[in-house]
């Protein structure tokens, strides 16, 4: 039986409560699909910071290298700045682990009543793709004259030419594998006058490699406003660190929940592990409450069987997921029901069929 190491960071907030619906999904989708996993659970996040002074060990890294993947609840804790909880886990397992690809489906799933009006399943089905190592999320920059009138903070953005073709050709690439074969850039070329430009340039150089594949790009503000007028013209979307990161969490917004909302920070020569987690945060104001959703989890458990080979399984998850949902009576409360986050994923494993 094939069996999959998989290093599990239930992390803090509502992590540890979704990872453990995650699981059991997986688990009950091996059962049927004839595959095994073995769970490596490591305790870092904001309370091994809190005793630790660090987000995980120093050898961390080293620990997971040789997993098969990484699957990851949430990350950050009140008292403790973002910037400290992702710059000492999340962001330093994406950048040594060269997952430079994050990739967000956005789907307007049956059952889910999204906040725009009118708008049916069929027309809201697409996927960002955020460059994810490298942009305006960079280390470089400082703070000159602290304190006075004269502070000065500088923050420099990068992108190289390795980094810009590499995430757009994952685009074009997934493009492919998608019925509608369309493409459609974030850029602000018209404000930002170096990287912008650059980005439009190698995109349509990019572009002219995939003649079958037909493409648009629009400036990252009016782009949010057509996510939400007009979220039926769009299939692939891709965009530097900042605007896919942004678009990410509006697009599952235009879907009703960001509760639902799935990613996979994604090493496409598989080098290295990628990295499978909901989008939603750690939620703190309802950890412990056992009423969180766990289907961003879940969709997250799905893309990883789907990145180890398992698709048949993969495919029966998401099944499963669109099944359940169907019943309001499984809707945990971000969807306007009353369920527990046990419920619902119960509800989902049981679904899951061969």
């Amino acid at each position: 039986m094939r069996t999959y190491k998989i290093a599990v960071i239930g992390g803090d907030g509502i992590g540890p409560e979704v990872m453990e619906q995650g699981i059991a999904v997986l688990e009950r989708a091996g059962q049927l699909f004839g595959f095994a996993f073995e769970w490596d659970e490591f305790p870092w996040g904001c309370d091994y910071f809190r005793h630790k002074g660090r987000m995980m060990p120093a050898d961390g890294l080293e620990t997971i290298r040789h997993h098969d993947a990484v699957f990851l609840g949430a990350v950050g804790g009140p008292g403790i700045p973002d910037h400290i909880s992702l710059w000492g886990l999340l962001l330093p397992i994406r950048r040594e682990f060269q997952q430079y690809a994050n990739v967000r489906p956005v789907k307007l799933l049956e059952g889910i009543q999204g906040p725009l009006a009118g708008r049916r399943p069929s027309e809201i089905d697409l996927v960002v793709v955020r460059e994810n190592n490298e942009g305006e999320y960079s280390e470089i920059g400082g703070k000159l004259y602290a304190g006075t009138d004269d502070e000065v903070v500088v923050q420099q953005t990068v992108f190289t030419r390795r980094g810009t073709d590499r995430i757009l050709r994952y685009a074009f690439e997934l493009a492919q594998t998608r019925p509608r074969k369309h493409v459609t850039s974030a850029t602000k070329s018209n404000g930002i006058k170096h990287t912008m430009p650059y980005w439009d340039e190698r995109f349509t150089a990019m572009a002219a490699n995939y003649p079958n594949v037909t493409v648009d790009q629009f400036h990252i503000d009016i782009l949010a406003a057509h996510f939400v007028l007009h979220p039926d013209w769009f299939d692939v979307v891709v965009g530097s660190n900042l605007f896919g990161d942004i678009l990410s969490d509006l697009g599952p917004a235009v879907t009703g929940s960001i509760g639902i909302a799935a990613s996979g920070n994604i090493n496409p020569e598989r080098e290295f592990p990628s990295m499978f987690e909901p989008v939603h945060g750690s939620a703190p104001d309802i950890s412990g409450k056992g009423i969180a959703n766990p289907i961003g989890q879940i969709w997250s458990g799905a893309m990883m069987l789907d990145h180890l080979g398992e698709s048949d399984a993969a495919d029966s998850v998401m099944r499963a997921v669109e099944t359940v949902l169907r019943d309001r009576s499984l809707h945990t409360p971000d969807l306007g029901g009353r369920a527990t986050t046990r419920q619902l994923g119960n509800g989902v494993a049981s679904a899951i069929t061969r």
